[in-house]
Parts: structure tokens; C-alpha cells; sequence
């Protein structure tokens, strides 16, 4: 593609003022095909800064709906946009941006069966998504196809950026394992500070735009660690592992493969589903639901029959409870919950149950109750 119109000089003016840039690297980004798995917090500032950069063609990859909470950090989406596909609307908001950029949407789910033709069609993938299933599928299908993969990641205050290049170490020479199911709260639980999205999402355009270009240095073998509330930036190396399954000297991994989750211990008492806590506690009137939400997690609603104790000091205050009572503990998303039996049941309690998925599922199927 050339640009030889006087729009397109004017528009990209400042980019071409800078020698690493220059015309022909205007070009080259308007040549690019660059993919976003993921139109939530990270992928909005990697959508829109591409689009304002000029790269000829942006996919995006992404299943969901916008919900209100996305607001406070998902920048590409407004309040008349909620219940509406997120591929569609960042797509359109990316043409009202740039009407020269061309969107590709693939509004399902990065999944093994379309992962490695999805990856085989773009120049560069960046990683915005917020699973360590879809980390690792993202990983090894641009590894197999010979693509650089811009991985992102936020948590709270903390964010994460890497980029992995062909011949260079991957997502599984950093984290070869994943952690159990369930022992690292997601954004949902734990919270993120939305300018954080912000952060990190624009360091992985600045990525993917250095790639695309031949410029500079890219976070190969380097992670970099964003700390917002302490404002530090760090880094970290690392190398190829040899043991990688992927790429190391003795492979086993030669295809996409389905994400293997690491199961979590059983927690040797009996689980409620949501729909099952109100029959529950009618059938025994004298059991107390033990909520060990954080003070700011249980702002709003607070379950029947309870009795609240934060996590943080359970230990503290178990002298509060009694065991011969029959508990059943929750919380906000079922994390901090199994944390809580589990160390009921070293203290010697018996008559423990769990409400798997939380109070947040069972606010899903009543309307009069909200977990915040």
C-alpha cells in the first residue's frame, strides 16, 4: 500500500517526521494484519491505538457481551453499548477512528479447533485476554505458526507485559505450570484499577507496532512488571527453557492442545449449588451461612441466616463460632470460601458446607439480592 493521498500524508504527519518511522514505515503498518484476542480492558487501548496508528487490518476475537461493570476500565464501549457483542461495537468504534483500518470479526471463543487457522492469517497476535487457558492456547498456536505473541496481563495494581518471538522463550518457558484451579483470584474477585488496562494495553500496542515496524527492542526474554499504586516499573529475564514440551530439546507438544486445568484439592465437605442454598437453610433453620466477604466486597447484600467474618480474620474470630453449628461458608466468587473450610476443618469444625460459585451465582437467580 502507498500512501499518496494528502489525507492520509496529513493524518500520519507525526509519524512521519520520525526517522525509525518515516514513510515507509507508514506503509508497512498499513500493509500489517495484526489480531486481538480479546476486546475487554486490555484489548480496548490495543484496538484503538492501533487503529489511530494506522494498521491496515485489525481482527478481533471475542465471544462476549458488554456488561456495566466492563465500563470502568473497557474504555471502546459506552453505556448504551451494554448487552450489545464486544467484537462488533470495538469494530465499529474502530471505524469511526479510522475509516482506513479494516476489521476482521470473529465474535466466538479462541478455542483449539480455530486457534492455529486464526493465528496463520495475521502478521502479529496480542494477547489480551484473561485466562491462563487462553494464555497458553495463544502461546503455542503462534509458536507452531512462527508468530510473535504480546502477552498482557492485569491484577489489581500489577500488570505484566511480555512478547514472545519465534526462536525466542514462550509463555510456557516463563510459567511452565499453571496454578490450580481457583488459587489465583480473577479481576471479578479481586478487583483491577481501570487506568491499569490502560497502562498495560498501550505498552502492548507500543509492542506489536515495534514489530510490525523492525524497530527498537522488543520484551523478548524480558518481563516487565508494572506496579501502579507504587509507580515502579521493573524487569525480569528469562531464557528458552530446554524442558519447554513446546520447543526445548525434546518436544511433546505438536498441536494446539485443549488447556489442562490442575485440579484443586477436594475440599472433603458437601457443596450447595446457588439454587440449592434457600431449601437448604429451610431444612435446617439453626445453620448460619458464614460469609467471609472483605468489608468492601459486602457492601450491599448480605445472604439469610448469616453470620459475616472477612477471611482476613477468621482465624482471629473462629473463637466466635460454634462447632456444633452447621455452617455453610461463602463468599463473593467461591475462591476465598474453600480457603475458609479448609482451615475451619484443621480447627476441628465438622458441620461445614460450601456454596460453590458464590454469592455472586446466587445473586444471578435473585433479583432481590445483590452481591455486589
Amino acid at each position: 500500500m502507498t500512501l499518496a493521498g494528502r489525507r492520509e500524508l496529513r493524518r500520519y504527519s507525526r509519524h512521519l517526521l520520525i526517522p525509525e518511522v518515516g514513510l515507509g514505515g507508514q506503509e508497512k503498518l498499513a500493509r500489517a494484519r495484526v489480531l486481538v484476542v480479546g476486546a475487554g480492558g486490555l484489548g480496548s487501548p490495543v484496538l484503538q491505538y492501533l487503529a489511530a496508528a494506522g494498521i491496515g487490518t485489525l481482527g478481533i476475537v471475542d465471544d462476549d457481551v458488554v456488561d456495566i461493570t466492563n465500563l470502568q476500565r473497557q474504555v471502546i464501549y459506552a453505556e448504551e453499548d451494554v448487552g450489545l457483542p464486544k467484537a462488533a461495537v470495538a469494530a465499529r468504534r474502530v471505524r469511526a477512528l479510522n475509516r482506513d483500518v479494516a476489521c476482521e470479526i470473529v465474535p466466538e471463543r479462541f478455542e483449539v479447533p480455530n486457534a492455529r487457522m486464526l493465528v496463520r492469517r495475521f502478521d502479529v497476535v496480542v494477547d489480551a485476554t484473561d485466562t491462563f487457558g487462553a494464555r497458553y492456547l495463544i502461546n503455542d498456536a503462534c509458536r507452531l505458526e512462527a508468530k510473535p505473541d504480546v502477552y498482557g496481563s492485569i491484577f489489581r495494581f500489577e500488570g505484566q507485559v511480555s512478547t514472545f518471538v519465534p526462536g525466542g522463550p514462550c509463555y510456557r518457558c516463563l510459567f511452565p505450570e499453571p496454578p490450580p484451579e481457583g488459587s489465583v483470584p480473577s479481576c471479578a474477585e479481586g478487583g483491577v484499577l481501570g487506568v491499569l488496562a490502560g497502562m498495560v494495553g498501550t505498552w502492548q500496542a507500543n509492542e506489536a507496532l515495534k514489530l510490525v515496524l523492525g524497530i527498537g527492542e522488543p520484551l523478548e526474554g524480558r518481563l516487565m512488571l508494572l506496579d501502579a499504586l507504587e509507580s515502579r516499573v521493573r524487569e525480569i529475564a528469562f531464557a528458552s527453557d530446554p524442558a519447554c514440551p513446546l520447543h526445548g530439546e525434546r518436544p511433546t507438544i505438536s498441536d494446539v492442545v485443549a488447556f489442562a486445568r490442575v485440579a484443586r484439592e477436594p475440599l472433603g465437605v458437601p457443596e450447595l449449588s446457588p439454587d440449592e442454598l434457600d431449601a437448604y437453610l429451610a431444612e435446617h433453620p439453626q445453620a448460619r451461612v458464614l460469609d467471609v466477604r472483605e468489608p468492601h466486597e459486602a457492601i450491599l447484600a448480605a445472604p439469610p441466616q448469616s453470620l459475616h467474618i472477612p477471611a482476613s480474620v477468621l482465624e482471629a474470630r473462629m473463637h466466635e463460632l460454634d462447632t456444633a453449628r452447621e455452617y455453610v461458608v461463602a463468599c463473593r466468587v467461591g475462591a476465598k470460601s474453600r480457603w475458609a473450610v479448609a482451615r475451619l476443618r484443621d480447627a476441628g469444625f465438622t458441620h461445614l458446607c460450601h456454596l460453590a460459585d458464590g454469592l455472586l451465582a446466587y445473586a444471578v437467580i435473585h433479583d432481590d439480592f445483590d452481591a455486589f
